[in-house]
């Protein structure tokens, strides 16, 4: 329960006003709020102050936040809750974070059915375990993972909050007892093994519909069933089962490593990806240089890196960006995701679509000026997204939205399908977009091996593109942009296909663990400035949404 001095309406530092009360956990108070100063929404997290446990000058409680922050926010990219603030009081501290799109965990497993849905549990707990993945190679734990800490949206997501706040109160664990780690309920110091055992609760709780140690009424009774009780056999977990059992090991040395963890939840995915049959593909099919030509009489058009099968996916083992060029420079892995597809060369690179400036496709809007109650913005306190109508209203008349079962959704012309799609054993992927007669097309590839800045993506993967695509011509810088909070960097440029000239806008985005996502849009140079161009360039890049089943 919020204390009685914490009101609706109530101001925090002369700026952030209560709302209502989101959850209240052990020692903790959430509410929605609203930065008056810009008018944005905002969670404000009540907790008593205290230092690291066993330390003799421990860090002050709201340094030690904001420091976490800095180091996670660039480390995650857009997988973490901004702080935008800290406001400290005699014995306790309010911590200020942008509202992450969607609603906690612990409000869906309160209100809908979810068990038994493995898919969906899986997706969240990769998107989860990289970022734990990323903070702990950062050094940082979070300590006090559980249902609440964990947002996720209908478009699926994922955003974790509360790092930095483990220790900001007495007890060794405050938030969710039921989630913690035996040792966390022992009180002895938490390492990175006890993050993995929350993480094995909290799938857990997704599959099953409720968490593995019920609340015994308080923290302490809790921690002692923690502590003692076996660990519950999952009964609805289905292929999570072994994920879930191997987290979830009483001793911490002996539970399963993050990279075992990942690739069970990976083979989860790809065999969902692999049993959905996705639309039957059109007549005409791009070449991996981007010219319709005819597929042949066994499927296999010039330059296809394989047979194609019955469920439109190339029997071979693409390697996003060119398997030549990924044999020959180690870094290929590093840039897959941002480009290209198969076989050495660019799919859609020299394929149809327009490339607007970046004035024709606003990214996330930049982040107010203005220091928060006197204290400096943080590193990790990325701007806040433009509002996407597509994704909160009714979309524009000639477009409907499309949930690919490779778990991504976006809003495409009426009459666009699938016309080529491919993968590679590492769950990397590229799906083309088109309709017969309409010269545009949109391909979204996706990639497990990318480094940490898009920019560099990009210029790596330059000539590569000027290699495989004819009348190559970039289109100015390559820009840093903001994604719908995530780091990203948009190129574009222009290409001759079957004696055209096109023009493509590349945007390569992360989203955490080594992973991300390019978007290319493709169409004739002389239609770039039409209306109708702008307009469905916008409502694409503006609708697309990952992790999405």
């Amino acid at each position: 329960m919020a204390k009685a001095q914490d009101s609706a309406g109530e101001l925090i530092a002369g700026r952030y006003r209560l709302l209502d009360v989101l959850l209240s956990e052990e020692g903790r108070v959430l509410w929605n709020g609203e930065d008056t100063a810009f008018g944005r929404p905002v969670v404000l997290t009540r907790s008593t102050a205290a230092g690291q446990p066993g330390e003799e000058a421990p860090e002050p409680a709201a340094d030690r936040i904001l420091r976490v922050a800095g180091l996670l926010g660039p480390a995650c990219h857009g997988g973490v809750a901004a702080v935008l603030d800290v406001v400290e009081g005699p014995g306790f501290l309010w911590t200020v974070t942008e509202r992450p799109p969607g609603a906690p965990l612990a409000d869906l497993l309160r209100s809908r059915p979810v068990p038994g849905d493995h898919v969906w549990a899986a997706a969240v707990g990769l998107h989860v375990l990289d970022v734990l993945t990323a903070a702990h190679g950062e050094g940082v734990v979070h300590g006090e993972l559980g249902p609440s800490q964990v947002w996720t949206d209908e478009q699926g997501t994922v955003t974790v909050t509360g790092f930095g706040l483990r220790a900001s109160a007495a007890a060794p664990r405050v938030t969710a007892p039921s989630y913690a780690s035996p040792e966390q309920a022992r009180g002895e110091v938490t390492t990175p093994a006890a993050d993995l055992w929350s993480l094995g609760a909290l799938i857990y709780a997704l599959v099953e519909g409720r968490p593995l140690v019920q609340d015994r009424g308080g923290a302490e009774a809790t921690f002692r069933a923690v502590d003692r009780l076996p660990v519950r056999e999952p009964r609805k977990a289905g292929p999570l089962a072994p994920a879930i059992t191997g987290l979830l090991r009483w001793d911490p040395v002996e539970r399963v490593p993050e990279a075992v963890v990942r690739e069970s939840l990976t083979r989860i995915l790809r065999q969902n990806f692999e049993e959905v049959t996705p639309p039957e593909p059109l007549p005409d099919l791009l070449d991996p240089a981007g010219d319709r030509r005819d597929p042949g009489p066994e499927g296999e058009g010039p330059g296809h890196p394989g047979r194609r099968t019955g469920k439109g996916l190339a029997s071979g083992r693409p390697v996003l960006l060119g398997s030549a060029l990924a044999v020959t420079v180690a870094a290929v892995g590093v840039f897959a995701a941002m480009g290209g597809l198969p076989g050495g060369s660019d799919a859609s690179a020299s394929g149809r679509a327009p490339s607007p400036s970046a004035s024709r496709v606003p990214s996330a809007a930049p982040a107010p000026a203005g220091t928060p109650s006197g204290r400096a913005p943080t590193a990790s306190a990325k701007p806040s997204p433009s509002p996407s109508p597509t994704a909160s209203s009714a979309l524009p008349s000639g477009f409907s939205l499309y949930r690919a079962p490779q778990g991504f959704a976006v809003a495409l012309p009426v009459g666009w399908k699938p016309v080529e799609t491919q993968s590679s054993d590492d769950l990397a992927y590229r799906v083309t977009f088109g309709a017969s007669g309409d010269p545009r097309t949109l391909a979204v590839t996706y990639s497990t091996q990318l480094g940490p800045d898009p920019v560099a993506v990009w210029s790596a993967l330059e000539p590569s593109l000027s290699a495989s695509s004819t009348g190559y011509e970039r289109v100015g810088a390559i820009r840093p942009v903001t994604y719908h909070g995530m780091k990203g960097a948009d190129m574009e440029w222009y290409s001759v296909s079957q004696g055209v000239r096109v023009r493509t806008l590349g945007r390569g985005f992360l989203i955490g663990g080594h992973r991300g996502f390019s978007l290319r849009w493709t169409t004739p140079a002389d239609d770039w400035d039409s209306a109708a161009d702008r307009q469905a360039l916008k409502v694409v890049f503006d609708s697309f949404r990952t992790g999405v089943q």
